[in-house]
Formats: C-alpha cells, structure tokens, sequence
C-alpha cells in the first residue's frame, strides 16, 4: 500500500533501525556516571550528537536533544523569550507556522506578551520585507519555519535572517521539513527539528542555540541536556536519529531530483485529470516530495477515506476532516480553496509505477465523491429574470455551501449577485476561492442573523 504522508511521518529509516538495535544493547546506562557502562553511554551520545551538529551547521556544545520537535519549538521560543525579557516581550511569527510555534505565541500573549503574524501571498511565503517591518525595538524574537508543511513552499530564510540580524532581533527556524533535505541558510541564531520527519524514531527533537544568544531555560532546574532539556536521554533513539540523518543527508541530492521529477507530474497532471481543481503552494521554491491540491465540490474526509480504500495514505488541510470544522490556518493565510484539499508528500523509495496507478485512481475517486454529494458537472449559465437569488446553507458544511452556489449560479442574468448564507468557518476561505477559479466576482461578506451572507457577482 503506498504510503504518501512523509510530511507527517516518514518511515523508519534502515540506517535508524540498525542503529537503534544496537546502541539498545550499547547505549542502556547512565552517561552521567562514571563506571563503564556509563562512559559507553557517553560516547555514544557524544558521537550522535557530534553528527547531528555537523548535519545542523552548528557546534555540538550549542545542540541540545529533546523528547519532540514540538519540545524544541516550545523550548526555543521560552527560552529566548526569557533571555531577551529585558529587550521586550514582542514576537514575529509568520502566518503559516506551523501549530506549535503558534500555540506557543497563544500561550506568550496570554502571559501579558506580544506577537505579530506576517501575512503570506497566495504561494505561501512570506515577503522579506514585510516580515521586515514587523521587527520593533521591542521584538525580543522573530520564528520562521525553512518551509512549509502542508504546501511546501520554502521560506525566504536568509533574506529574514539578514534583516533580523540588521536588527539585532534573533531568528528562530522551524526545519522540521527540510533538514533531511540539507542545511538551513545560514544567518539564524535558534533552530529546531524532528527526528520522525526524516525517517529517525519518534520522540527525539533538535533544538540549536548559537553561542552568544542569550537564552534562560524555563521550568525547573536540570542537569541533563546543559539544561535545557529535562529528563534522562533517550540514547538508542538519540543515536538512531543522528545516524538516520546523516543516511538521508548522503541520499538526498539523488532522491530529491527523483521525487521532485514525481512531484512535477502529479502538479502537471491532476488538474489535466481532474477538472475544477487547484494546486497549491509555490511551483518551483518547494520542498522536492511534497504537494498539494484541492478539489472543489468534495468533502475531503470522504476523499480521504476513499483514497485509503484503494490503498493510498494521504493526508488533508481541509476543514472537513478536523472535529473543529475550521479550515487549515495555512491554506486560510493563504486564502486558497480548503475543500477537498489532499496533501501528498512522498517518502523515499516511492517509484514511478505507485504515482502511476495514483493518478489513474484519483479522478475515479473525486467524481464519485462528488456523485455522491450531488456536485454540479458543469456550470451552464442560462438567462434568466432574476437579478439575484440567496441560498440558505445555514447548517451545512463544506463543501455543501459551495456546490449550492455552483447549481445556481447560471440562474442570474451577468451583473446579478447570488447572496450565500452559511455558518460554517469553511465559506469564508472556499467562496473567495471559488470566485477565483471560475472568475466570478466576490464581492464581500456581510453580518447575517446566523452566520455571514456572502455575495457574489456573476461575470460570465
């Protein structure tokens, strides 16, 4: 079965699995101590440790090991935030963080801080220059992940970098997706990553702190980890992830041509395959294994289910696979379709034949989901005496609201305005959306006794 959500979780590595079987046998006892045992234990952490520094572009002496990449973000972000209180207690993130970077910047203006979201184009990526006006005299730090994790797009990271440094601000990077495809650029002063994304064992994080950073651990004391992270070293899993790394690193220039050459082919021929379809995400400064696209009129957790049925594992940023039924925060910054919206990021060893057979199953899949749901095959306009007609979708989720404005759109003469009312988070993201992909005018959004009205002008 093809399994294509490395983005979450890549599979465990060979390299990893040796390596965690037999630092298992090795790596068991305290480093701290000084008997055999012990001192094995030491050299092993301080082997992977030394590896892992020299694959993040760092010092060993400034890369601490955590329990997670989310450990990592929450600890940076706290950290420097603490070293830097005197400075200010301001923050920059960019809209399209990823989730623990942003419950973090929740959690700091909740305890009486600041944060600010950069915006990002329609691509995903954020422009150096705004990000650049966001800095204050009283920014204590800046976040910006190295590329994105449900579209792909890479971060103009050296640019921000640069600006930050101009600043005397420090720059924390989130490189969960891309370590393993090389090193970030250089110019940042705190990084964080995740074993598990480039095919190391879960439970181990990376978090780099440049010497001269000032930085204050939160939380209580501890010896381990120079302090900053907690509790007694996973060595087996620390050794394996260091050893995963540097494997994926030695074969990441040959498979990133490979993937990226699948990736092309599935961005050129879903939307040729698969009518009323958006890809997202920046075409060319992207992560080599990872795209996305939705579909329009598709409830994508049924597309989801239906795509596991024929044996393939992908994931979604649409809001109707989440029990909130809000849309991603990503494709909501950057104001694309959320509907339907599948995310496929391939792992290493995919073959040609697996993306083959994926795109001859895709387009089967999306027209019964959208038989099912009693989607439009096309929009036919048809004259008519109405000027404007409302749609009452109060109640009914994604993508129910937008395939009822599809129906009936061609019942208003050029000029008239089709006025949809709905509750649900998801119209606010798929109707503008929509408008874009069937050049239609949105006109706006208006308060409704439930919900939001959202009109739009029929242009053709």
């Amino acid at each position: 079965m093809p399994y294509f959500d490395a983005a979450s979780s890549a599979p465990l590595h060979p390299v990893a699995r040796q390596a965690l079987l037999a630092a298992l046998d090795e790596g068991w006892a305290d480093p701290a101590r000084l008997y055999r045992e012990g001192r094995r234990a030491r050299l092993l952490l301080d082997a992977a440790r030394e590896a892992a520094a020299e694959a993040v572009g760092c010092r060993p002496d400034e890369l601490t090991f955590t329990s997670s990449g989310t450990r990592a973000v929450h600890s940076g972000i706290s950290g420097a935030l603490a070293g830097r209180r005197r400075v200010g207690r301001h923050l920059v993130v960019s809209a399209v963080e990823h989730s623990s970077v942003l419950h973090a910047a929740a959690t700091h203006e909740a305890q009486g801080g600041t944060f600010a979201e950069v915006p990002v184009d329609r691509a995903g990526a954020v422009s150096a220059a705004v990000y650049g006006e966001a800095l204050r005299e009283d920014t204590a730090l800046a976040c910006l992940q190295s590329a994105n994790h449900e579209v792909g797009t890479e971060q103009p990271v050296a640019e921000v970098a640069e600006l930050c440094r101009a600043s005397g601000v420090p720059l924390l990077v989130d490189a969960a997706q891309s370590l393993g495809w090389g090193p970030v650029p250089t110019g940042w002063s705190l990084l964080a990553a995740s074993a598990h994304k480039w095919g190391g064992p879960s439970g181990v994080g990376l978090l780099a702190v440049r010497k001269g950073v000032r930085f204050a651990p939160q939380g209580p004391a501890d010896e381990r980890e120079s302090g900053r992270a907690a509790g007694f070293e996973n060595i087996p899993a620390v050794v394996a992830a260091a050893a995963s790394l540097r494997a994926v690193r030695a074969e990441a220039a040959a498979e990133s041509v490979r993937l990226r050459a699948l990736v092309d082919l599935i961005r050129a021929r879903v939307p040729e395959l698969v009518p009323d379809v958006e890809v997202v995400g920046d075409p060319v400064r992207r992560l080599p294994h990872l795209v996305t696209f939705s579909c329009l009129y598709v409830d994508g957790e049924t597309l989801l289910h239906e795509l596991d049925r024929a044996e393939f594992s992908v994931s979604s940023g649409s809001s109707c696979t989440s029990s909130t039924l809000t849309p991603s925060h990503v494709l909501r910054a950057m104001g694309v379709l959320s509907e339907g919206n599948v995310r496929v990021s391939l792992p290493a060893g995919t073959t040609a034949e697996d993306v083959d057979r994926f795109l001859r199953v895709l387009p089967g899949v999306v027209s019964e989901v959208r038989e099912k749901l009693g989607a439009p095959v096309s929009v036919a306009p048809s004259p008519t005496a109405a000027t404007s007609l409302v749609v009452d979708s109060l109640g009914k989720r994604c993508p129910i609201p937008v395939i009822e404005l599809a129906k009936v759109i061609g019942e208003v003469p050029v000029g008239g305005t089709v006025t949809v009312l709905s509750d649900d988070e998801a119209a606010r993201l798929d109707i503008p959306a929509w408008c874009v992909m069937r050049e239609q005018e949105y006109v706006g959004e208006e308060p409704a006794d439930r919900g939001s009205a959202y009109v739009v002008r029929r242009l053709s």
